[in-house]
């Protein structure tokens, strides 16, 4: 999907269309006030009106941003503190999660029921296998590919961009061509022209630290890495990630597309405006804390799933990053039973730097079904007496360092 936070904020804000909008942070007052003053008629509100991002103050970051916001250099994940600096004037609009979460559904049923072998790969992405769609190979699939985005873009508005080829490395390569609402055709034949002069970045599946190392090699596009034989790749990384970067350089991936597929966790986390400490800040973290563990436990019950391993994520002002997890005796979707289990991750993990990212995640899935046939989900309860049969715990246990008991009984 193009710009897909964006693009759904412009079907409610026509009026921002082709200017600079990056969406970041959680709803404040002032954009519950502009709704306010409209009576919700967010399509009348004078684009003078909105927040701009220059008067912005905080530490959030950037979600998204439009495509003329992209040509001032903003991108996703980038602080809008900086962003502001290269753009005062962009537009800046809150998070709607659940909003994208409904049209990531829509647009999804629309490609099921064109094309079921969908693998789904996030809220804005998917791969589509239609070799077996009647019509499927007409002139290189291009002819399903446009149906594709017609009828997505007529039942929601929204646009996206396809890239059609033998797998699923060179289509995920083919769909960043033409964007936005493209179609780009990719076959074996074209890697040489298209694919080997791209950096070595844009290959899915090579990161940071995996392209230094390569630039450092003196290997800096695609191209450069095909050249080298697969025994030299595998020599400098390794028996599997250097045959992948061979197999990758030369368009061979022989990955299916995969219709379903368990969640391997469950997560939420939040960047704080500002960095807060553990014992200063002590009723702040707590409330966040808990909040985190009441939408995990949300988003386990309403796929389906209980967890077993609790861990929380910290981060802290250095950007250094510390895990830490805690497996329970059963497994659960409780926001009681999670908030117990990550307060005794939390426990073991460093408190003394000021945090600016906490995170709160769920390991170890079940279905629910199968772990209630299999006698294993639990509610607060009954992990409370599990977890006191198992664990030897001190009659006056401490509390983790952000517990004010947020939830009743809890100690």
């Amino acid at each position: 999907m193009d710009a897909f936070y964006a693009s759904v904020e412009l079907l409610r804000y026509p009026q921002l269309k082709g200017l600079p909008v990056v969406i970041g942070g959680g709803r404040r007052g002032e954009d519950d006030a502009l709704a306010a003053a409209y009576g919700g008629r967010l399509e009348q509100i004078p684009v003078a009106a909105f927040a701009r991002l220059s008067g912005y103050v905080g530490r959030g970051v950037i979600t998204t941003a439009t495509y003329p916001a992209r040509q001032f250099g903003i991108g996703s994940a980038m602080g809008m503190m900086k962003a502001a600096k290269l753009c005062p004037e962009a537009i800046l609009l809150p998070v709607d999660f659940a909003r994208y979460r409904q049209y990531s559904r829509q647009f999804k049923a629309i490609i099921t029921a064109m094309a079921p072998q969908m693998e789904d790969r996030g809220v804005d992405e998917v791969y589509i296998d239609f070799s077996a769609v009647p019509g499927g190979q007409e002139e290189g699939g291009r002819v399903l590919a446009l149906a594709l985005q017609s009828a997505i873009h007529q039942a929601t508005g929204l646009t996206c961009s396809i890239g059609v080829a033998p797998n699923k490395q060179l289509a995920k390569l083919a769909s960043e061509f033409n964007k936005p609402h493209g179609v780009s055709i990719l076959m074996e034949q074209d890697l040489q022209r298209l694919i080997w002069p791209l950096p070595c970045r844009k290959l899915n599946g090579i990161g940071p630290k995996a392209d230094a190392k390569l630039a450092a090699l003196g290997l800096h596009t695609i191209g450069d890495i095909s050249l080298k034989p697969r025994e030299w790749l595998v020599q400098h990384f390794g028996k599997s990630y250097g045959a992948w970067l061979h197999d990758s350089a030369w368009g061979r991936d022989e990955r299916p597309v995969v219709t379903e597929s368990e969640p391997v966790s469950i997560s939420r986390e939040t960047t704080f405006e500002r960095d807060l400490h553990a014992v200063r800040d002590k009723a702040e973290l707590g409330a966040i804390f808990t909040e985190l563990c009441v939408q995990v436990a949300g988003d386990l019950q309403r796929k389906g799933y209980v967890g077993r391993t609790i861990g929380v994520k910290l981060r802290y002002a250095d950007f250094r990053t510390a895990t830490r997890d805690h497996s329970l005796q059963l497994y659960t979707s409780d926001a009681q039973a999670i908030r117990y289990a990550a307060g005794q991750s939390l426990k073991r993990a460093p408190l003394s730097q000021r945090l600016r990212l906490l995170g709160v995640r769920v390991g170890n899935l079940l279905p629910l079904a199968e772990a209630r046939a299999q006698g294993l989900a639990a509610g607060w309860a009954q992990v409370r007496e599990a977890e006191a049969r198992h664990v030897a715990t001190p009659r006056h246990a401490p509390h983790d360092p952000f517990t004010l008991p947020l939830f009743e009984g809890e100690g």
